[in-house]
């Protein structure tokens, strides 16, 4: 089950491609403090990254998003300096009971606040 998990379940982790190139082709960059980890190919042409858990873009911290893209040559050192403003990383909710509902969406019971008194929903006749 482990294998075929591998080769067909590629957002549960890294597929068995990926780690067979990364393991050929690949040189070990560094990681970040989600314990993702950073390769670049031996040419430094290409750059990825392997998650721990979940493949999800979104647990890429920008300094290393940045790295990835090649906005940045050289990779991060280490964690970067937290703003004052700067809010804590939360992954992408979507999809689970964490999810983001705006007032009115279904999921929240449907009900929208007041309008101003110039709407009038469509009703069958």
């Amino acid at each position: 089950m482990g294998l075929l998990r591998m080769l067909f379940v590629w957002w549960q982790n890294a597929t068995a491609g990926t780690l067979v190139n990364t393991w050929l082709n690949g040189v070990a960059v560094g990681d970040d403090q989600y314990g993702n980890r950073y390769y670049r190919s031996k040419s430094g042409k290409r750059r990825w990254v392997l998650y721990k858990g979940t493949v999800e873009a979104s647990r890429v911290p920008a300094d290393w998003h940045g790295w990835l893209h090649h906005t940045f040559q050289d990779p991060p050192k280490g964690p970067a300096a937290v703003k004052a403003w700067e809010k804590d990383h939360l992954p992408n909710m979507s999809g689970t009971k964490g999810a983001y509902y705006p007032p009115g969406s279904l999921a929240r019971g449907g009900v929208r606040a007041p309008a101003t008194g110039d709407y009038e929903p469509w009703r069958p006749v």
